[in-house]
């Protein structure tokens, strides 16, 4: 599948904005950009439409000038790169997005979006997901319940805005809920109210999770790049 034009520039001009660039720097500037911000507490490398940015202090991008990107890519060449300066991991992740409405069959998902399922969903995920996901912190969360039982949660999305533009994705399913396709289902009710408020949806997914990079090509997402971190300081 592939992304319109349109929606394109529009994920060109949000990044742009997030990484301190100029707005039209990812749509017309050169192969790779450098964005120095010697008060960054993230040393990040993205990597989308095949454009290239290294943000961080200027002692970071000075050493990444001569890195070629794979190795920029790497999570452990940024915690090489900044071990002396406190580095720790936040890992290498896989960029998605869509500008189409999932397509689904079945009957109609049933959602809520009430605290306490969410905290009920999240006490039956494994800590690392809960962390990762973040469900309980967003803005705009949605449960997948049982039809039969509305107080059991099946499945968990939602979304944060970057920028006024892009809609974050997060999508959470317990263990013995998986392999069942709620997590589709529900992640189609976070991305179809998310355009409906006129934004372009937004996947990031670890490059070891397998399981979430599938679940975003089936909700009808498109690979568009790479985002490498780590955290600095103390």
């Amino acid at each position: 599948m592939e992304l319109d034009p349109g929606t394109v520039s529009i994920i060109q001009l949000a990044w742009s904005r997030l990484l301190g660039l100029d707005d039209d720097a990812l749509a017309s500037g050169p192969d790779r950009l450098y964005a120095v911000d010697d008060d960054a507490s993230v040393l990040t490398f993205v990597t989308l439409f095949g454009r290239e940015v290294l943000r961080g202090p200027g002692w970071a991008v000075d050493a990444g000038r001569a890195m070629a990107s794979t190795e920029l890519r790497s999570h452990s060449t940024l915690l090489t790169l900044s071990r002396e300066h406190g580095g720790r991991g936040l890992g290498e992740a896989q960029l998605y997005f869509c500008d189409d409405l999932p397509r689904l069959e079945g009957p109609p998902a049933v959602v809520s979006g009430e605290a306490s399922l969410v905290r009920e969903l999240e006490r039956r995920c494994p800590p690392d997901d809960v962390a990762e996901a973040g469900l309980s912190t967003v803005e705009h969360p949605f449960v997948l319940v049982d039809r039969d039982d509305p107080a059991a949660p099946l499945a968990g999305a939602g979304y944060d805005i970057w920028q006024g533009i892009l809609a974050h994705v997060t999508v959470i399913t317990p263990p013995e809920e998986r392999h069942k396709g709620y997590a589709g289902r529900v992640a189609a009710v976070a991305v179809e109210d998310a355009m409906a408020a006129g934004l372009v949806p937004q996947w990031r997914a670890r490059t070891d999770n397998t399981a979430s990079q599938r679940t975003a090509r089936r909700a009808g997402f498109a690979f568009a790049g790479t985002q490498t971190s780590v955290l600095l300081g103390a």
